[in-house]
C-alpha cells in the first residue's frame, strides 16, 4: 500500500490536468493530533468520516480529490470547518489518557486518596485539567473491575516522508495487541519503525500552556508568561497562503515546568485569558524540518491514522 501510495504521489506531480483538493468537511482530529478511545470519543469520531485519494470527472479532465483530517501545521491544507470537532476530539483523548492513569494508580495503592499519594496527585492534575468528575469516579470504578489490567505506557519512534520524525505515545494493557496495531499502521501508511533512540534526541519534554493568539496580545502574554516563571513563548508559524480564517486559528505555546505549571495556569485566570492546557506534558521538537507539501499530506494521513488506534495517547512530529 505504501509503495501504491507513494507511486500516486509522483503521477499527481506528472499530471498537469490534476489537482489536489482539500475538503475540510471531514476532519475530525485537532491541531496537535490528539483524540480518544473512550466514549466520547467514538462520539465524536461516528460523525466525521474520513476518506483519501478518491477521484472525479471534471471538465473533461480526471481530477484527483483528497480528502484528510488535519494534524494541523498551519497550512492551507487544514481548514477552519473542522475545529469544533477536533476539539472535541482533542477533549475527549485527554479524558481518555487521564481515565488509564487513575485505572494504574487504583490497581498500585487502592481507591483512597488518603493512602494512596499516587492516586491523590494524579485527582489534583485532573481538577488542574478540568477533567470532569464523572470521568475519575468511573474510572476509579473501573479498576476494580475483574480482569482489567493496570496501564503500561510504551514509546514508538517512527519515520515519515521527507525526513520527518514521528513518537508515537501508547498506554495500554495489552502490550502485544498496541504493537502489532502500531506497527501495521506505520507499514499500510508508508512510514518505517525506528530503532528506540534514533528518533526521541530531537524531542524533549516539557509542560505546555496553548493560547489562542486571536485571544490575547503578544506582549502581555509575554510579560504574564515570563514573569510568571515560563522557560518560553513559542510563536505559532505563518505561511503565505494562509486564509483570515486560518489566522484566526493560530496558538502560541507557552513552555514550562512543572513547578510553575499551576502559577502560570492561576495567573491566565487571573488575567482572564482562554487557554488549552496539555495532558500532563508534550513532547516539542529541538529544531523543525520543512517538507514538501505532499511530505506534508502523506505524513498527517500517517498521523491520522496512529491516532485512531485506541491504544495511541499522542504523535508528536518535527515537521514545521
Amino acid at each position: 500500500m505504501a509503495s501504491l501510495r507513494a507511486f500516486g504521489v509522483i503521477l499527481q506531480k506528472l499530471s498537469p490536468n490534476s489537482i489536489i483538493h482539500k475538503c475540510p468537511r471531514f476532519f475530525h482530529l485537532h491541531r496537535n493530533g490528539l483524540c480518544s478511545s473512550s466514549s466520547l470519543a467514538a462520539e465524536t469520531l461516528s460523525s466525521h468520516l474520513w476518506a483519501f485519494d478518491s477521484k472525479l470527472k471534471c471538465g473533461g479532465n480526471q481530477v484527483r480529490r483528497i480528502w484528510m483530517s488535519p494534524v494541523c501545521m498551519g497550512r492551507r491544507s487544514c481548514k477552519i470547518a473542522g475545529r469544533k470537532g477536533a476539539q472535541d476530539a482533542k477533549k475527549a483523548k485527554l479524558y481518555s489518557r487521564i481515565g488509564k492513569e487513575v485505572v494504574s494508580a487504583v490497581k498500585k495503592g487502592g481507591t483512597s486518596p488518603i493512602s494512596n499519594t499516587l492516586l491523590a496527585a494524579l485527582l489534583e492534575k485532573a481538577k488542574e485539567l478540568d477533567v470532569p468528575k464523572e470521568i475519575l469516579d468511573r474510572n476509579i470504578k473501573r479498576a476494580s473491575e475483574k480482569g482489567q489490567e493496570a496501564y503500561i505506557e510504551k514509546i514508538y519512534e517512527v519515520y515519515g516522508y521527507g525526513g520527518a520524525s514521528m513518537v508515537v505515545e501508547v498506554s495500554t494493557d495489552k502490550i502485544n495487541r498496541s504493537v502489532a496495531a502500531v506497527r501495521e499502521v506505520v507499514k499500510d501508511y508508508g512510514g518505517k519503525m525506528a530503532d528506540p533512540g534514533s528518533v526521541m534526541f530531537k524531542f524533549r519534554r516539557a509542560r505546555v500552556v496553548n493560547v489562542k493568539a486571536s485571544d490575547v496580545d503578544k506582549d502581555q502574554l509575554l510579560t504574564i508568561s515570563l514573569d510568571a516563571g515560563a522557560e518560553d513563548v513559542i510563536e505559532p508559524p505563518e505561511f503565505e497562503d494562509d486564509t483570515e480564517e486560518e489566522k484566526l486559528e493560530r496558538y502560541y505555546k507557552i513552555v514550562t515546568s512543572t513547578e510553575n505549571y499551576s502559577g502560570i495556569l492561576s495567573k491566565l485566570r487571573e488575567e482572564n485569558i482562554k487557554f488549552e492546557p496539555d495532558s500532563g506534558s508534550e513532547l516539542l521538537p529541538i529544531s523543525s524540518i520543512e517538507v514538501d507539501d505532499e511530505a506534508m499530506d502523506l505524513n498527517k494521513e500517517l498521523m491520522d491514522k496512529l491516532l485512531e488506534l485506541d491504544d495511541v495517547d499522542a504523535v508528536y512530529t518535527d515537521q514545521k
